[in-house]
């Protein structure tokens, strides 16, 4: 192979490098989302979760309370002890209304959103259900910078790359014309 393919071939090579893989989709960015781990407290059978409503309050009392609409991704399901919300745009304070398989619905205390991506410990209690949020270490970051910190390291890193190639293959380009002289 001669050096005009060679460096066709690298250019090709780089060109490729470039190129992403995937597809971009519309509406895949962050949302905002609450997790929601329950623990029985009270004494007996344990209660699995049968369905449950998690509702939104721009009220500090949720006298205003409507439930979360369920469209795109924004929904909230509950599984046999846990449950998830994601949304488009978060209402300041919250409640969740859960159906059990003891046949008890239970309500939570009033909450409010604690992060972008919140988690909440549940305690099960007789009658009522108590939300107290848990520390989330990695909603303390927005994932915002996140997604900046990760399309910055894509662009920088192919850059880096082929500035190492480039060296090297100058650097092997200089030896073989210092060997034929």
């Amino acid at each position: 192979m001669n050096l005009k393919h060679k460096k066709i071939f690298t250019l090709l090579a780089l060109l490729l490098s470039l190129i992403p893989f995937q597809t971009a989709l519309a509406d895949m960015g962050p949302k905002p989302s609450m997790d929601f781990n329950f623990t029985q407290t009270f004494p007996g059978d344990r209660v699995s979760i049968t369905g449950g409503i998690l509702f939104e309050c721009q009220q500090a009392d949720c006298s205003d309370a409507k439930p979360l609409e369920e469209m795109g991704p924004q929904r909230f399901i509950c599984e046999v002890i846990t449950c998830h919300a994601n949304f488009y745009v978060e209402a300041p304070y919250h409640r969740i209304e859960i159906q059990f398989s003891d046949g008890k619905t239970r309500q939570s205390n009033v909450f409010e959103t604690a992060g972008f991506s919140s988690i909440y410990n549940v305690t099960i209690q007789q009658d009522d259900l108590l939300v107290k949020a848990k520390l989330n270490p990695t909603g303390i970051f927005s994932p915002y910078i996140n997604l900046i910190f990760l399309c910055t390291a894509c662009i920088i890193f192919p850059i880096v790359t082929a500035i190492i190639i480039a060296f090297f293959y100058i650097l092997r380009l200089k030896k073989r014309n210092e060997t034929e002289q």
